[in-house]
């Protein structure tokens, strides 16, 4: 059975950090690539970034270049998504998902989705 676990997410005010966790399990973990999307209340889904499975490329939506930086520890089956200077319009519920291509941003491209965990981020 595969599993995706978000964490990490919580209250931040804006300029501050969080890091949060997605953490895989069921499949095997370097032969997939991992995204992450975030969906704020009202809105649709949205692309963040996403890692190839060794590694090696990254890729991100242009607003997020510069604050976001995705990296995975393959020893841990964990991919990460560090967020820098948070405003309070990244307040949203993020999520972590599996897809066996690297570099697709549409979110029906994703096989494995985790639950979510949620960043709200104060003014």
């Amino acid at each position: 059975q595969v599993q995706l676990v978000e964490s990490g997410g919580g209250l931040v005010q804006a300029g501050g950090s969080l890091t949060l966790s997605c953490a895989v399990s069921g499949l095997t973990f370097r032969r997939y690539a991992v995204g992450w999307f975030r969906q704020a209340p009202g809105k649709e889904r949205e692309f963040v970034a996403v890692i190839s499975g060794s590694g090696g490329s990254t890729y991100y939506a242009d607003s997020k270049k510069g604050r976001f930086t995705i990296s995975r520890d393959n020893t841990k089956n964990t991919v990460y998504l560090r967020m820098n200077s948070l405003k309070p319009e990244d307040t949203a519920a993020y999520y972590c998902a599996a897809d066996s291509f690297y570099g697709r941003v549409r979110e029906s491209d994703y096989n494995y989705w985790g639950q979510g965990t949620q960043v709200t981020v104060s003014s």
